[in-house]
């Protein structure tokens, strides 16, 4: 028998499942649009109901997969999607978030992020969150691939306070936003968004994971992924087109892991000692 998801919680309250979908590469290849929204579908039938994408996943196409996916039970799903930097000023902001609504198929979106830091300056940005959110466009709004640095300084601007989310690079061989990123979101009240959270796949053939993986009798995605579900208002997001692996993906939230387990992780990825630059892929 299946546990309740794992929830994290925003600044306003508001609870999602800490373990959602990803749409990184899909709506590439057209043939394989079906499957994608298959899997999309099997995802919100178990329970993962946040589902991330992006304007500059497939030039849109994700976002299309998406909209498709959700079609008939958007009031299901928390949907995330972001903005390109070379978009982001005020004006290409709010004309961005439009096209991404239509591609969607909806009239807001739960939480949009700034997919990185870029030229135009920030405080535009966070005016146009701001005007998107007033007129109800969008429920909230964060940012991704921003270190403290750059959150810190996000925080210090006009109602930069009201950045909700902030989503990284985050799997056991990328740990570096432990060291001080991670305590000043928790500091903060807001939850970190794990992209990547199986490292792309390298992660399922790491010869000391699988060893690991094989002695408790699960899938090295599973221990992955129960990994990032023990840290404390983390969401993860892995992608996949297989309505079967996302149902493997689902299982990794009922796995407890103990803390000989979870010690014997940090030997082989150990978390780090100083601060260590953000990582990005």
């Amino acid at each position: 028998m299946s546990h309740p998801l794992p929830t994290a919680r925003f600044p306003d309250g508001h609870t999602v499942p800490a373990l959602g979908l990803g749409t990184w590469h899909m709506g590439e290849n057209r043939s394989e649009a079906a499957s994608e929204v298959r899997a999309l579908q099997a995802g919100i039938d178990c329970g993962m109901t946040l589902i991330d994408t992006a304007e500059m996943y497939a030039s849109g196409g994700a976002e299309e997969i998406t909209g498709e996916a959700i079609r008939g039970r958007r009031d299901q799903v928390f949907l995330v999607s972001k903005v390109l930097p070379s978009n982001a000023s005020h004006k290409g902001t709010i004309a961005a978030c439009e096209a991404s609504l239509k591609r969607l198929g909806t009239d807001h979106i739960d939480l949009y992020l700034l997919h990185w830091p870029g030229r135009h300056p920030l405080g535009k940005t966070v005016e146009a969150f701001e005007e998107l959110r007033t007129s109800g466009k969008i429920t909230r709004w964060g940012v991704s691939n921003f270190d403290t640095v750059g959150m810190r300084q996000l925080s210090a601007l006009p109602q930069g306070g009201n950045c909700a989310a902030n989503q990284v690079l985050y799997n056991l061989s990328t740990r570096g936003i432990e060291f001080d990123l991670m305590p000043w979101m928790t500091e903060n009240a807001m939850p970190l968004m794990a992209y990547s959270p199986l490292d792309e796949g390298r992660l399922l053939r790491h010869p000391d994971l699988g060893r690991i993986a094989k002695r408790i009798g699960l899938p090295p995605a599973q221990l992955a992924l129960a990994f990032l579900l023990n840290r404390d208002n983390v969401i993860a997001i892995p992608k996949s087109s297989n309505p079967e692996r996302v149902a493997e993906n689902r299982a990794a939230a009922d796995i407890r892991l103990t803390a000989e387990q979870l010690a014997e992780l940090d030997q082989i990825f150990p978390p780090p000692r100083s601060r260590e630059p953000l990582q990005m892929i």
